[in-house]
């Protein structure tokens, strides 16, 4: 028996809307990672690119710890000596809650050209309005909620 190997042409993606309201960023991340990589699919492969587009809203409203909002650093390089910066995860969320969103599922997807690749199908939006609609994206539901 030979192995299946999937071809472009088997591809067919589908649009997902995950909504990540009141939901912690670690698990929110894991999914839409899981759907970026076309994992929820019989024809995954690790090194084909059969992902789903996902467009997640409401990224401002992540339910996060008091203790993980003052610890959570995350740092950036100009490519200058001593050209570090760092900033905190509470006052990330403040200013670019996209960006928490897009680094937390970034670090979950493989690295290199196809990680890169599939990242390009995620769309985060900070408030509860996308401008998809045309592409009639399917509500997912997450399976826990923060208490």
């Amino acid at each position: 028996m030979r192995t299946y190997s999937p071809k472009p042409a088997d591809v067919t993606r589908t649009w997902h809307l995950i909504d990540a309201e009141g939901q912690v960023l670690g698990r929110l991340a894991t999914e839409v990672a899981t759907l970026l990589r076309g994992k929820h699919k019989p024809t995954w492969a690790p090194h084909f690119d059969g992902g789903d587009h996902v467009v997640v809203v409401n990224a401002s409203a992540l339910a996060v710890t008091a203790r993980k909002l003052a610890g959570k650093t995350y740092y950036r390089h100009s490519g200058y000596p001593g050209g570090i910066k760092s900033e905190n995860l509470e006052r990330l969320l403040a200013r670019d809650p996209e960006r928490v969103v897009r680094l937390a599922v970034r670090g979950m997807l493989p690295k290199g050209p196809l990680g890169r690749r599939q990242l390009k199908r995620l769309r985060v939006y900070a408030g509860p309005h996308h401008p998809h609609a045309a592409q009639q994206p399917q509500v997912r539901a997450l399976a826990s909620r923060s208490r």
